[in-house]
């Protein structure tokens, strides 16, 4: 299930936290969230600048007992019951120093382009018909039909394991089938597939819950034609943190939510998974529903109180 746990490396941090029957026990279930609704209108449409600098970055002293090396991500990525990419990233990258700009700059890990060096295969990821792909003779046909769309989007599964060697918890941070896509995005030849999970950051945020967004895209690099196969490359494997209004939560909060993250709530009814992850896209909607109200009526208001100034300055000049 988890081949990037074959290397040694990874063995022995297994040991480390536990042994394999814990690992097995924290990572095969999926974590859940079902405490979005509790903070929906917690106080969260309020004026951020009211917010204190407390309220905003978290708490300070608990952060500085968190070191970025602390943290390790398993990843493997699955295609059709076939493993095409296991990847293991020691530490977080460019989080290095206390006052580093990692703290208040987005959150952001590309697997991809830092994991390759501490991997054993350092080989593009590829999938092509003999992994399963449906042939394609065109992307113009693609685009009418959806086929190679729909079974990419029906095969991949993700697995993205994040340990903390500190306090020896692990977690899986992935949904491990897709939440949702976009075909065609950003050219026409892209195939962007979004995986995650919803974490807390009670105490951390004002939001109080956050999505843990996992990005994996494709790219068609040949189609079917005289010799030639379809081919899909794996050109992004991320994973980023966004707040309630679609906000990156920078990388300070970040720690701080993916510690709390690995002591989550978690289940292996899969439906319950996708429930809690349903239910902050709902109330994310409604909040931002709320907030265009919230700014229309101040539009109004301000219209009104100008036609109501503009009114009595010519009843005073007539």
């Amino acid at each position: 299930m988890w081949p990037s746990t074959n290397r040694e490396d990874v063995k022995s941090l297994i040991s480390l936290i536990g042994g394999f029957r814990k690992f097995y026990a924290d990572c095969f279930p999926l974590i859940v969230n079902k405490e979005v609704t509790e903070y929906q209108w917690n106080g969260y449409l309020e004026n951020p600048e009211e917010w204190t600098e407390a309220e905003y970055y978290g708490d300070t002293v608990e952060l500085e007992s968190i070191s970025p090396l602390d943290f390790v991500s398993i990843v493997d990525i699955r295609y059709k019951d076939k493993t095409i990419c296991s990847k293991v990233l020691w530490g977080i990258p460019n989080a290095n120093g206390s006052n580093s700009w990692f703290h208040n700059c987005p959150f952001r890990i590309d697997l991809l382009n830092y994991a390759a060096r501490d991997d054993d295969s350092e080989s593009e990821v590829i999938l092509t018909v003999s992994d399963g792909l449906p042939p394609i003779t065109s992307m113009e046909k693609e685009r009418k039909d959806g086929k190679l769309w729909k079974e990419l989007r029906d095969g991949l599964r993700l697995s993205w394991i994040v340990v903390n060697r500190k306090v020896k918890q692990a977690a899986n941070l992935a949904s491990w089938s897709p939440l949702g896509g976009q075909r065609h995005w950003p050219t026409d030849k892209d195939f962007v597939i979004r995986f995650g999970s919803v974490l807390p950051a009670k105490d951390i945020l004002p939001c109080q819950v956050v999505e843990c967004i996992l990005i994996m895209k494709f790219r068609v690099v040949n189609t079917e034609g005289e010799g030639v196969e379809t081919t899909l490359k794996l050109t992004e494997l991320s994973m980023q943190l966004e707040d309630m209004e679609g906000a990156h939560v920078n990388g300070r909060n970040s720690l701080l939510i993916l510690k709390e993250a690995l002591s989550c709530r978690r289940s292996k009814n899969y439906s319950e998974v996708l429930e809690s992850c349903h239910l902050y896209s709902k109330v994310q909607s409604e909040l931002k529903e709320e907030k265009m109200r919230n700014e229309s009526r101040i539009d109004r208001l301000c219209i009104l109180s100008g036609i109501a100034a503009f009114v009595t300055f010519w009843y005073y000049i007539l």
